[in-house]
């Protein structure tokens, strides 16, 4: 953890150098038209751990389908530096910091910046005196089928700390890296994407379908549920509070949660969504639908 922190301060410090002697106006590059950051709901790639770079994306991630809507596939003027496993800035593998570093080495920001999509926040950390994340309490938790996975797992450290995730602490973690892009990218619209639909909002269980079976259920499921429908909130409130524009998945994949009769998100070779795909995240279909969402957006 300490090396991993210092590891961020050093990418910080470095990012911010340069503002603090402001280079010639004219040897700034140009950027890139688009620009993505996120995890594994943004990459679509199935590895889920990032203690390494290796940040890979599918074929059809939300992403790539945006970059079609917007001709910019295949050019130079798209690029996408979002990684499975990504956090904003929890524990030892990459953050959201490093992710802005590396476009930033790729000369994505500039004058002629149109769109930088963020979609983040999901795997973090949210207590000071807890390491749970979402992916370390699927089997203290949502898997624990003697305890469950009530509110009171958070309190017990079984499940992230959903009671900590609010607008402001969100707005306070992502504050620097936004202040760092405005000011690299001033002409840029600065996009906050939330995520789909796993649950619907304040559900008491959560379920995934297994082989297209009957699905497996997790009757005392409240602390997910609550978690989710929490960063939901805390994205919208963030993205208030730092002036950037909110892209609403959740409520456009409405219905078709990882138990619905139409899911958009993959079970485990749930051949009612992507047999092959990876579980508890988009498919194909849920994919196209947010990098629908973020076009709309991008041209009300």
């Amino acid at each position: 953890m300490v090396g991993a922190v210092v590891a961020a301060a050093l990418t910080v410090t470095s990012l911010y150098a340069p503002a603090a002697a402001a280079p010639v106006e004219n040897s700034r590059p140009e950027g890139k038209s688009l620009v993505v950051l996120g995890d594994s709901f943004t990459a679509n790639y199935p590895k889920v751990f990032s203690a390494t770079k290796e940040c890979l994306h599918a074929p059809t991630s939300w992403p790539t389908r945006l970059s079609e809507r917007m001709g910019l596939a295949g050019t130079p003027d798209f690029l996408d530096v979002s990684c499975s496993g990504s956090t904003i800035a929890s524990g030892e593998g990459w953050w959201l910091v490093h992710e802005v570093a590396e476009a930033a080495e790729q000369q994505a920001f500039g004058t002629k910046t149109e769109v930088i999509a963020i979609q983040t926040g999901m795997n973090d950390v949210w207590a000071r005196n807890s390491t749970a994340s979402i992916i370390s309490s699927l089997q203290s938790c949502v898997f624990n089928f003697v305890d469950g996975c009530g509110l009171e797992a958070a309190e017990q450290g079984r499940f992230t700390d959903y009671r900590n995730v609010t607008g402001k602490v969100y707005a306070n973690r992502i504050r620097e890296v936004i202040t760092y892009i405005r000011y690299y990218a001033p002409n840029a619209r600065i996009m906050l994407v939330g995520y789909p639909e796993l649950f619907p909002a304040g559900q008491e269980h959560v379920c995934v379908n297994v082989l297209g079976a009957a699905p497996v259920v997790q009757p005392r499921g409240r602390a997910v549920t609550e978690y989710l429908d929490r960063l939901d909130i805390a994205q919208r409130e963030a993205a208030e509070l730092l002036k950037l524009e909110f892209v609403d998945i959740r409520s456009v994949t409405a219905g078709h949660g990882l138990c619905a009769d139409e899911p958009w998100l993959n079970g485990f070779f749930d051949p009612a969504a992507d047999v092959a795909g990876m579980p508890f995240h988009p498919s194909a279909h849920g994919d196209a639908v947010t990098a629908a969402a973020v076009y709309g957006r991008i041209h009300r």
